[in-house]
């Protein structure tokens, strides 16, 4: 009996020497997500820009870690997120926090009263739910598989910044193209068109051509900013997006979770095809764009 009530003591201690110490956060919150992790992963920096931080949220080597600081009064707050896809639509995400001034004190009082740290997590996190909710209900992404595109020539002004401003600098452009193509009856070989050349995951920043393809003719004029280039098409993984083109670059991790689900290698150098002028558009629930990823040929 006394080895008995000896394992269960040490047991017992080793246990709270673990909570009060060793354990990285004062409090975690888990729930699930209708919708995939990049989605999770974009509303978390959007809402990140509405708190009162210490600095930018940080992305920890890929979409489903992050880290936030944020401020409330005199108390500074890690928020560590962990993003777990299940399905196509559905993710676990787990948040661990912990109060970088009063973690023991918050250890101590939780287990026995709802303590102002507690409460002002849950409020933070519930609003934080609602506005992934509400994000999730303006946008749908469809998988359609894998389709082989054809190649074409192009008239292309090349843009770079982060990818949010990517409709920005779509629709600043748009009527530029529209110009070069009416005034010289450049004919049109197809609709509007992004190609991502480079994408940064890390910084959410990339570089890319924004083009009109045209069939090629020997007498294309030269006109500022502009330049024309050969599309070469093949074969990628495609998705329907519905949706603002602002926020179209989700389709883009929808398409990374299916490749990775179905072990296809692809590109991180999304093309958009849109059947939509943004500068139109009024009803965004109905834009669509075509949205493709390239299969990674082999050497």
């Amino acid at each position: 009996m006394k080895k008995v009530l000896s394992v269960i003591l040490f047991v017992a201690v080793a246990a709270l020497v673990w909570y009060l110490f060793i354990n990285p956060y004062d409090y975690r919150v888990r729930f699930k997500a209708n919708t995939f992790a990049g989605a999770i992963n974009q509303t978390i920096k959007t809402w990140d820009k509405t708190k009162t931080v210490v600095e930018p949220v940080i992305q920890e080597g890929d979409i489903y870690h992050l880290k936030q600081q944020l401020k409330f009064g005199d108390s500074i707050q890690t928020y560590n997120w962990q993003i777990e896809p299940i399905d196509a639509t559905t993710s676990l995400v787990k948040i661990g926090i912990k109060d970088k001034n009063n973690s023991l004190l918050n250890r101590l009082t939780i287990p026995f009263k709802d303590t102002d740290f507690e409460n002002r997590t849950k409020k933070e996190l519930l609003e934080f739910n609602d506005v992934l909710s509400e994000h999730i209900k303006i946008f749908k992404v469809k998988i359609e598989g894998e389709e082989e595109l054809g190649a074409t020539s192009c008239a292309c002004v090349s843009l770079a910044g982060p990818q949010m401003s990517k409709a920005n600098g779509m629709m600043q452009n748009y009527n530029y193209l529209s110009s070069l193509v009416s005034q010289y009856d450049i004919e049109l070989n197809g609709r509007p068109f992004i190609q991502v050349n480079h994408w940064d995951m890390q910084k959410d920043s990339i570089s890319y051509d924004f083009c009109f393809p045209i069939i090629p003719s020997e007498n294309l004029p030269e006109w500022k900013n502009i330049s024309y280039k050969k599309f070469y098409g093949g074969t990628m993984l495609k998705a329907i997006y519905n949706g603002n083109y602002i926020t179209s670059d989700r389709a883009w991790y929808a398409l990374l979770d299916y490749a990775d689900k179905n072990n296809i290698a692809v590109e991180n150098t999304p093309v958009e095809f849109f059947f939509n002028n943004p500068n139109m558009g009024v009803n965004e629930t109905s834009w669509k764009a075509e949205i493709y990823l390239p299969l990674k040929v082999n050497d």
